[in-house]
C-alpha cells in the first residue's frame, strides 16, 4: 500500500485486500487508504476446499490479474492454482531455498537461522506453486546477522530491509511485463537502452 501510494508500482492498481481474518490489521490498512476489503472467514467454511472457491470467486468476480499473498498464510487450493498460475507472488523472510522446508513459517525461519549460525540471512519474492515455500525465485535482498540477534530482531531487520523493498519491486516488474518464466526460472527483462545513453564511435 506505501509503495503504491508513493508512486512506486506505476502501472498497478490495487483493487482489493482480501483476509480470512476478520480482525487481520491489513483491513485497517485498507480502509485508511481507500482500498476496498472484504473478509472471507476460514472458520465459516466446512473445508479448505470450500474455502479455496470462496476465495477464488472473490478473485474472479473482480477480475484480479496478480495475486500477492503478503502475510495471507492459508493454505491455497488447486482451483486457485488452476486458474492464477503464474500469477501469485508471495515473500518469504530466508534466502530460498535456505530455511524453506515445509512446516517452517513465521518467527520459526529466524529460530532456524539463529541456531545454524548463519552470518547472511534475508528475504525472497517468488512465484507461488503447489510445493509450499518453493517457486520460481523473482527477487533476493541480503540482510546481515549480528551477533545480537535474535528471533525478534532478525525478523523485524528483514522486513524492514528486504521484505518491504522487494516486494513492491516485484509486483513492479510483473505489471510493467518484465517478468517471464522458463524451466523455472524467472527472467526480467533489461531495460531499453536510452537513445541519450549511446555514443558514437
Amino acid at each position: 500500500i506505501d509503495a503504491s501510494m508513493f508512486g512506486e508500482i506505476p502501472q498497478c492498481e490495487l483493487t482489493a485486500v482480501i483476509s480470512s481474518n476478520p480482525d487481520a490489521y491489513a483491513l485497517k490498512r485498507a480502509e485508511m487508504a481507500g482500498i476496498p476489503s472484504y473478509v472471507v472467514d476460514r472458520e465459516l467454511f466446512p473445508s479448505q476446499t470450500v474455502f479455496g472457491f470462496a476465495i477464488l470467486d472473490k478473485l474472479r468476480d473482480m477480475d484480479i490479474k496478480l495475486v500477492v499473498l503478503a502475510g495471507f498464510d492459508c493454505e491455497l487450493t488447486q482451483p486457485i492454482f488452476k486458474h492464477y498460475g503464474g500469477r501469485i507472488i508471495d515473500v518469504y523472510s530466508s534466502l530460498m531455498p535456505a530455511f524453506s522446508q515445509e512446516g517452517l513459517s513465521g518467527i520459526g525461519i529466524q529460530e532456524a537461522a539463529l541456531k545454524a549460525g548463519v552470518r547472511i540471512s534475508g528475504a525472497t519474492v517468488y512465484f507461488v506453486t503447489e510445493k509450499p515455500n518453493f517457486g520460481p525465485i523473482i527477487l533476493q535482498k541480503a540482510v546481515a546477522v549480528r551477533e545480537s540477534d535474535t528471533p525478534v530482531t532478525l525478523q523485524r531487520r528483514i522486513l524492514e530491509e528486504a521484505e518491504n523493498i522487494i516486494l513492491p519491486r516485484a509486483v513492479a516488474l510483473y505489471c510493467e511485463g518484465k517478468l517471464s518464466v522458463e524451466n523455472g526460472r524467472v527472467h526480467i527483462a533489461e531495460p531499453l537502452e536510452d537513445e541519450s545513453d549511446r555514443t558514437t564511435k
